[in-house]
């Protein structure tokens, strides 16, 4: 018998890592071409945040993309939570790096400084009187709390205790007096793995129904679960401006802290056992309780139990007191709602929610203002006399708007608007909220109340064109007061001022990046009427020259199409056809029209993520961006019941449409898309012979793997196994004629789409001869992140479309 030593090993290894016997291709990282390669680095444009006093805009100049490195430090991963072991927060979390306070009386700008350098700002909160900012920074062994003076522009720490921001941001009780979760003193070491198991784990279910969708990153055993309580229990504090700590006598699985407006209360959420291996943290039973600000109990809301049960149909809920709020016009009230169909969206009922409210100091019975027959979507407070409570149904994508008032009971309310929420061309906008003293949005009124406003998107036949309208609630009447002039997008942010003249807005045009303006409305621009808030540059001025179009077409059926047309720079629809790229991802609808009603203007400006398809214009491709690809299910029909056939016909109309402006050539044009986009991708692939090539990021491709549902199906695959088998490409590895190229993040985070997805669906590719590639982006969850990763993303597709779109077909 021939002995093996180590030196034989370390050959046979050498050997196992041959593309030509393991298919393997070790390269390292690449960059792609430098235009693309330019678009990683430049500078993201700063976030904002204005003032509660609507005198001053906080920038917050934002991170750049981290290095891989950074990806792949220590990272824990239980309960559907990623938590970074060094600091006891939230890993991967995205971060600011520099804070400036804008004036926007005298447009000065000044420079927090305090910071240590660099920085790693978040979860920035103003005080209720705007005087300071809490912000918590991450440091290499700890979150911290800092707080920021306004006035000073100086950044100072409040405590040495490291905060535990795990679950919970810090947030401020008052002016003065600030809410947090620390790490418990004397917690000790984390607990350490026995080598020797000490049983089996065992899962049971006795006499119920258990089903969900498949969830990443769970509980699943003894061990997992102390480990998750080690870095999850923390204890509460409040903390003065001035430094001190006070503890509360509050510790446990801190799911939720929100102090009551005025300062008095805390409404506490804490995450209770039993812990389930089958659901995340938030479908673990709690303990919902209000505290007094000493941390004393002053009233019990709930326990709500494990939440492993709720049905699959879309709009079903825990059972229980759920969405636990104060409301934001009052000092201390409660409010929350509760299933009245035992949460189960699929079992027929006349009511669906009940509404309540409970004033402190919490003695009296809850109060039931009034119940839904769909589930409640959300509550806009005003006052006593006046809220807008919001109801929507999936099934039927009806969506109701009232107005209610709270301090009558019982009534029905007026009802303003009963529409579908697919039809963006009679979206009437949203109610424009202000910070009331509490520091909490309320509704904006006219002097008497009678009156609030409404600002929208403005969807038309003609392109959004965002309004801002006057709602008289007596009369149930809209008066616009203003909307967007081409050729600019312009979006309004809030009110300025208490007369409801002057406004803060977002503007932007095909030519000019997005900024933000004071404006006086009802005056004309040249009459002074706009003034420039900030002045950032484009960040990708490289797609000055890029040309863009909104294309409107029809599918076969009849039902109308758009998307939007990119050509490289310097290049016109008359120049000849191009190689082109289609990128897209599909969506359900139940009304055909809705469907196909334009998402979209002219008149914005070309922003460019590097995620998405638009840098390959500069490697000379024509690109075709987010055409709708509408799956409808009118009447009792599904969307998915013809999700091929409409797919495909979808894609044929776009291709279509685009080789007969001239502008692409029929025989040299690739799909992509991520996520359910991947899905897409692969399924056009499988179905249809439009696509020279393709491109599938973090996809699933074989439905049998999310067995409870997936996207908007709310059927199980019990339930319709021939549509999981006709809707999974990987059932039709062998149809795959063309190229295809699979990428997918090795830590994917996403419900449904694990790494196994790609890895399966390439091994029977593979298995069928078609000419694939498989890429695994190292420590990459669902949205990419490392530097290094996404060149290297770029620089696969780029090469993937020089290869597979640029050479001319052979029989040209």
């Amino acid at each position: 018998m021939r002995r093996t030593t180590p030196l034989r090993i370390a050959g046979l290894l050498v050997g196992m890592s041959s593309p030509l016997l393991m298919g393997q291709v070790n390269t390292g990282y690449r960059m792609p071409s430098a235009a693309l390669a330019a678009l990683v680095d430049a500078p993201p444009t700063p976030a904002i945040s204005l003032s509660p006093d609507r005198g001053k805009l906080l920038l917050l100049e934002r991170a750049s993309w981290p290095p891989v490195a950074e990806l792949a430090g220590p990272e824990v991963r239980l309960a559907g939570l990623r938590i970074d072991p060094a600091s006891n927060g939230p890993s991967r979390a995205s971060h600011y790096t520099r804070l400036a306070i804008k004036s926007l009386a005298d447009f000065t700008e000044r420079q927090v400084g305090g910071f240590p350098v660099p920085a790693r700002i978040r979860n920035p909160a103003w005080s209720p009187d705007g005087r300071h900012l809490l912000v918590t920074l991450t440091r290499k062994a700890a979150q911290e709390l800092w707080v920021v003076d306004i006035a000073g522009a100086s950044a100072r720490r409040l405590t040495e205790r490291p905060l535990n921001t795990v679950m919970i941001a810090p947030a401020w009780v008052d002016p003065m007096t600030i809410v947090a979760a620390f790490v418990p003193a004397g917690r000790g070491r984390v607990p350490r793995a026995s080598a020797v198991p000490t049983g089996p784990v065992v899962q049971e279910n006795i006499n119920g129904r258990s089903v969900a969708r498949t969830y990443p990153d769970l509980l699943t055993n003894a061990h997992d679960v102390a480990v998750f309580e080690h870095y999850a229990i923390a204890e509460l504090a409040v903390v003065a401006l001035d430094g001190r700590v006070e503890k509360l006598g509050v510790d446990g699985l801190l799911g939720r802290v929100v102090p009551s407006p005025d300062g008095r209360y805390l409404l506490v959420t804490t995450v209770t056992r039993p812990y389930s291996y089958f659901v995340p943290v938030d479908r673990f039973p709690q303990r919902i309780t209000v505290r007094r600000r000493d941390g004393r109990l002053a009233h019990t809301v709930a326990e709500l139990p494990l939440a492993d049960n709720i049905p699959i149909p879309k709009g079903s809920v825990r059972t229980g007191p759920r969405e636990v709020i104060w409301r934001a016009d009052a000092p201390a009230t409660l409010s929350w709602l509760e299933a009245v169909d035992d949460g189960d969206a699929g079992r027929e009922a006349e009511w669906r929610d009940a509404w309540w409210t409970l004033a402190a100091p919490f003695a009296g019975a809850p109060v039931r203002q009034r119940r839904f027959g769909y589930r409640v979507a959300g509550i806009v407070w005003g006052d006593e006399n006046n809220a807008i409570v919001t109801e929507f149904w999936w099934l039927t994508r009806r969506l109701r708007t009232w107005h209610v008032a709270p301090s009558r009971p019982g009534l029905d309310g007026a009802l303003l608007f009963d529409r579908s929420s697919e039809d963006g061309y009679a979206d009437p906008g949203s109610p424009v909220t202000r910070r009331n003293g509490f520091g909490r949005p309320v509704l904006v009124f006219n002097a008497d109340h009678s009156r609030i406003y409404l600002e929208g998107l403005g969807a038309s036949l003609e392109g959004d064109r965002p309004f801002l309208d006057e709602f008289d609630l007596r009369m149930g009447k809209a008066r616009r007061i203003w909307r967007s002039q081409p050729p600019y997008y312009e979006s309004f942010l809030s009110f300025l001022d208490d007369a409801r003249t002057v406004v803060l807005t977002r503007r932007e045009s095909a030519s000019e990046p997005p900024n933000y303006f004071r404006r006086v409305v009802g005056e004309r621009d040249e009459g002074g009427a706009l003034a420039a808030v900030t002045d950032f540059p484009n960040p990708s001025p490289q797609f000055a020259d890029v040309r863009k179009e909104i294309v409107s077409y029809q599918r076969s059926d009849g039902v109308g199409l758009s998307g939007t047309l990119y050509l490289p720079p310097g290049r016109g629809p008359l120049d000849g056809p191009l190689p082109t790229l289609l990128w897209a991802y599909p969506r359900e609808y139940k009304d055909a029209a809705a469907a196909g009603q334009l998402r979209e203007s002219p008149h914005r400006f070309v922003r460019v993520n590097v995620l998405g398809p638009l840098p390959f214009v500069l490697a000379g491709f024509a690109v075709f961006d987010d055409p709708t690809m509408p799956i409808i299910g009118e009447g009792e029909r599904e969307p998915n019941d013809s999700y091929v056939e409409q797919l495909v016909a979808s894609a044929r109309a776009a291709v279509d449409e685009l080789v007969r402006r001239g502008v692409t050539d029929p025989r040299r044009v690739a799909v992509g898309g991520h996520s359910y986009g991947a899905f897409m991708t692969a399924n056009l692939l499988a179905h249809s012979d439009l696509f020279r090539a393709g491109i599938a990021r973090s996809g699933a491709y074989n439905r049998t793997l999310t067995p409870f549902g997936f996207q908007a199906e709310q059927r199980t695959l019990w339930e319709a196994p021939e549509i999981y088998a006709a809707m999974s490409p990987f059932n039709h590895a062998i149809q795959v004629k063309n190229p295809l190229l699979l990428i997918h993040g090795t830590a994917d985070n996403n419900t449904g789409t694990f790494p196994i997805q790609s890895e399966r669906f390439y091994n029977a590719l593979k298995a069928h001869g078609v000419n694939t590639r498989y890429v695994q982006l190292p420590h990459e969850s669902h949205v990419y992140r490392g530097r290094e990763n996404i060149l290297h993303l770029l620089w696969e597709s780029e090469h993937w479309l020089d290869t597979n779109l640029k050479p001319l077909p052979a029989d040209r």
